[in-house]
C-alpha cells in the first residue's frame, strides 16, 4: 500500500513538471505577441491538453509500456524508478528555466531500467525513436526558415501578405490563439503517455483511463510552475509576433501530431525551440542566435538531463529492482 501511496506521488509531481514544461511551447507564440494574458493561457493549456489525451494519447503510451523493454519486467518498483529518474531530470531543467523534453527524460529512465535488466530494444530504440529525434527538430528549424523568409524581411514580392495581414488584423489575432489550442492539444496527444506508459506497462491502470486522469495534472503544473517558462520562451529569446507565433505552433504541433501517430515519443519543446531560432536567425542571422547565452544554456540542459535520466535510473534499479 505504502508503495501505490508512493507512485500516486511520484505521478502527481512528474505531471505537474510535464505541464510546467509543455505550457512555453504551446502559447508563447500568443503570449509573446500580448495577444493572451497569462493566466488565460494556463487555463486554456489544460483544457486542450485532456482533450489531446484522450483522443490520442494512445499510441506513445503503448511505445512506453511495452515497446522498449518487455512488459513483465515493468513492475511497480520499476515504474517507480522510471518516473522518479524522469521526474528530477525534469524538475531539474524547470529550476534552470529551460523546458526540457518529457519524452527524452522518460525513454531514457527506461533505457536505463532495460540496461539493468538487459532487455532494451534498441531496435526501437535505435531505429525508430532516436531518428526522429534528430529529424523532427531539423524539419521544425528548416520548416520554420523557409515559410518565415517569405514574409520576413518585407519587399516588393511580399508586400501584398503584409497588405492581407493588416486588411485581416482579428482574423490574424484569432489564428494566433487558435495555433496555440492546437499545440496544447499536440502536447495531451503525446506527453500525457510519459507518465501513462509505464503505468500501462505495469498493468496498473488502463490507457484511457489512465490518459483522463493525469492530463488534468498538466493544467495544474502550468499554474503552479509554468508561468516562468513562459516568459523564457515568449520574451526572452525572441520577441514574436502574430505571424510569426502562428507559423511556429502550427508547424511544431504538426510535427508533434505526426510523431504521435507512428507512438513515438517526441519532445515538443525542442520542436518549438529549434522554429523559434528559425525566426531568431531570419531576423537577427544564425551567429547572433547562436551566441546568445539562453541558446547556449539551452543546448547545454538538452544534452545533459536525458543523459542524467539514464544514470540515476540505472543506480536506483541496482538499488532497488531485483534482475
Amino acid at each position: 500500500m505504502l508503495k501505490y501511496g508512493l507512485l500516486v506521488i511520484v505521478v502527481i509531481f512528474f505531471a505537474i513538471n510535464m505541464g510546467a514544461s509543455g505550457v512555453a511551447p504551446s502559447f508563447a507564440a500568443a503570449y509573446g505577441g500580448k495577444l493572451i494574458k497569462k493566466k488565460t493561457a494556463l487555463y486554456i493549456f489544460g483544457v486542450f491538453v485532456v482533450i489531446g489525451a484522450v483522443i490520442l494519447g494512445r499510441n506513445v503510451a503503448m511505445t512506453l509500456g511495452k515497446g522498449l523493454i518487455p512488459k513483465e519486467l515493468i513492475t511497480l518498483e520499476a515504474v517507480l524508478v522510471i518516473l522518479s529518474s524522469a521526474t528530477s531530470s525534469l524538475f531539474l531543467a524547470n529550476m534552470l528555466k529551460i523546458p526540457q523534453s518529457t519524452s527524452q527524460v522518460t525513454v531514457g529512465a527506461i533505457v536505463g531500467v532495460g540496461m539493468h535488466f538487459q532487455h532494451l530494444n534498441t531496435k526501437t530504440l535505435f531505429y525508430k525513436i532516436l531518428p526522429m529525434w534528430i529529424l523532427l527538430p531539423l524539419a521544425s528549424y528548416v520548416l520554420t526558415l523557409i515559410l518565415y523568409r517569405l514574409i520576413y524581411p518585407p519587399k516588393h514580392d511580399n508586400l501584398h501578405i503584409y497588405q492581407t495581414m493588416f486588411a485581416n488584423e482579428k482574423k490574424l489575432k484569432r489564428s494566433a490563439l487558435i495555433a496555440s489550442c492546437y499545440v496544447a492539444f499536440a502536447i495531451g496527444t503525446n506527453n500525457v503517455a510519459n507518465a501513462v506508459g509505464p503505468i500501462y506497462g505495469a498493468g496498473i491502470l488502463d490507457i484511457r483511463l489512465g490518459l483522463l486522469c493525469i492530463a488534468p495534472l498538466f493544467g495544474l503544473g502550468a499554474w503552479l510552475m509554468g508561468g516562468k517558462l513562459l516568459e523564457t520562451v515568449g520574451r526572452e529569446i525572441v520577441p514574436l509576433g502574430k505571424a510569426s507565433g502562428t507559423l511556429v505552433s502550427f508547424v511544431t504541433a504538426t510535427l508533434l501530431i505526426f510523431a504521435s501517430f507512428l507512438g513515438i515519443p517526441q519532445s515538443l519543446v525542442q520542436l518549438n525551440l529549434a522554429s523559434i531560432f528559425a525566426i531568431s536567425s531570419v531576423k537577427d542571422g544564425h551567429r547572433h542566435t547562436l551566441d546568445q547565452h539562453l541558446t547556449k544554456k539551452t543546448f547545454i540542459v538538452w544534452a545533459i538531463t536525458p543523459v542524467l535520466s539514464v544514470a540515476i535510473a540505472y543506480l536506483l534499479s541496482g538499488l532497488f529492482l531485483k534482475r
